[in-house]
């Protein structure tokens, strides 16, 4: 029977020498997972059985706060900080784990590790990002503009003001300070 080498590389799901280095470290992973319909947060483990996850996340699920948007930086942030509110212990330090995405500074991934880490939990690796573009001010003045129109409809359908993102992001953000 044959039986193809490191199966799960050949179909980009795994980067065998970034796990085994980060096995190594013996630290929880933050795995930040995004799509086109969302984004997905967890905190994973390792055990020799396969990996355990701890708790997770996802951007559906800020939908019962009032927030609409699925996969934008915004979006990424909230749903960090979800995960970094759900989680009771303050104590552990945690890896980000980003899989096969790059590392593109100022991205969706980072978004989200930021939102964790600003929740209190300790991440060990160090995130800068803009604030306005966390609070999604460079969507608000898009939406503002002509092309903006057209361009939301699936926000205005579901009754989310584009223009007003900022105000939605700061009452999404006292909410969920406040778990």
């Amino acid at each position: 029977m044959y039986r193809r080498i490191r199966h799960r590389r050949l179909s980009a799901v795994t980067n065998y020498r970034k796990r085994v280095a980060s096995l190594r470290g013996e630290m929880r992973r933050l795995v930040v997972r995004k799509s086109n319909r969302g984004i997905s947060v967890q905190i994973v483990e390792y055990e020799k059985s396969g990996d355990k996850v701890l708790a997770s996340s996802n951007s559906k699920e800020l939908k019962g706060m009032g927030w609409e948007p699925r996969c934008n930086i915004p979006t990424a942030y909230l749903t960090g900080m979800l995960l970094g509110s759900k989680l009771k212990e303050k104590g552990s330090e945690y890896i980000l784990d980003i899989g096969l995405y790059r590392p593109i500074k100022g991205s969706v991934i980072f978004a989200a590790a930021k939102g964790f880490s600003d929740c209190g939990q300790k991440l060990h690796n160090s995130i800068e990002f803009d604030e306005a573009r966390l609070k999604g001010a460079h969507i608000a003045k898009y939406a503002a503009a002509e092309k903006g129109k057209t361009q939301f409809s699936t926000y205005a359908k579901a009754g989310f003001d584009a223009k007003a993102m900022e105000e939605k992001f700061e009452a999404v953000k006292k909410q969920l300070a406040g778990k």
